[in-house]
């Protein structure tokens, strides 16, 4: 109590200075209509750039609300596009190529939402971690896909977590075609750019152009057929020379995956168990 009764007293002009200082602003924006307007727009300016403020750091909190929203509603849009498709084949009998890729195809296929909670990539086995393990009902072999297309294969999981196999990964194996051809090979990482695949064994006699979208051809238990992949950067032949290798710049960021769904399907482990009696 001495110390503050110290403080005060030694420090009293200045109080004194700043309380008459504060007395005259009053007096002056009470009497003075010049000097009042001038207080009166510099504040609502200082107040409205704080509300600015405010307001963008606020939006900026609810950026991932947002972006959940949006992955959610596009693929219900994708889903009931794909049905719809489906149906008007069914009953004209044409058999409709959708020009948009991603669409998967409703043939029991359910999502999990989950979140990245670690990533790689740089390693030649990279891998994801996921904040949802099989208490959710994930399990092993399942897609995983994000915003853009395809991430990767579900591996392992525990109670709360998954492990992901992403297509960045040495033993990542997606079968995949050129969107509109029937001709299909399968998606490898030559484990440099994360940018980069290569699509494999694709037949000499198929028809292709640079810039045409890779999907997945639907020809395993895990996605369905349709999901987008990529896009065609260059081209090369095999080794061999029987077959033609593809560059694929791939849809998918690596680098920026926050979000993702995980696909399940009716009737996977019966296939899975069924696949493994001829391996």
């Amino acid at each position: 109590m001495r110390d503050l009764l110290n403080f005060l007293l030694r420090y009293s002009h200045w109080f004194l200075f700043l309380l008459l200082e504060a007395l005259c602003l009053v007096l002056i924006g009470r009497t003075a209509r010049y000097q009042q307007s001038v207080f009166f727009s510099s504040a609502n300016y200082v107040v409205g750039k704080v509300y600015d403020m405010a307001g963008v750091v606020t939006s900026y909190f609810h950026l991932k609300d947002a972006n959940e929203d949006l992955l959610d509603r596009n693929i219900w849009l994708e889903q009931r596009v794909a049905f719809l498709e489906k149906a008007l084949a069914d009953e004209t009998g044409d058999t409709l190529t959708s020009k948009v890729a991603g669409k998967p195809l409703p043939g029991g296929y359910w999502t999990f939402k989950a979140h990245v909670i670690k990533n790689s990539l740089t390693l030649a086995d990279n891998y994801i971690m996921l904040d949802k393990g099989s208490a959710a009902g994930v399990r092993p072999d399942m897609g995983v896909v994000g915003a853009a297309g395809v991430v990767g294969i579900v591996y392992r999981t525990s109670p709360r977590y998954s492990l992901v196999i992403p297509l960045l990964n040495s033993k990542s194996s997606v079968s995949c075609k050129i969107q509109g051809s029937d001709y299909f090979g399968y998606l490898k990482w030559e484990g440099d750019d994360p940018c980069y695949a290569y699509l494999k064994d694709l037949p000499r006699h198929a028809e292709f152009s640079l810039g045409d979208t890779v999907v997945t051809s639907g020809f395993s238990s895990v996605f369905p057929q349709g999901l987008m992949v990529g896009t065609v950067d260059d081209m090369a032949d095999s080794n061999d020379g029987l077959s033609y290798l593809l560059k694929v710049k791939l849809a998918t960021d690596f680098g920026k995956l926050g979000s993702v769904r995980i696909l399940a399907r009716s009737g996977q482990a019966e296939q899975k168990a069924l696949e493994k009696t001829v391996d």
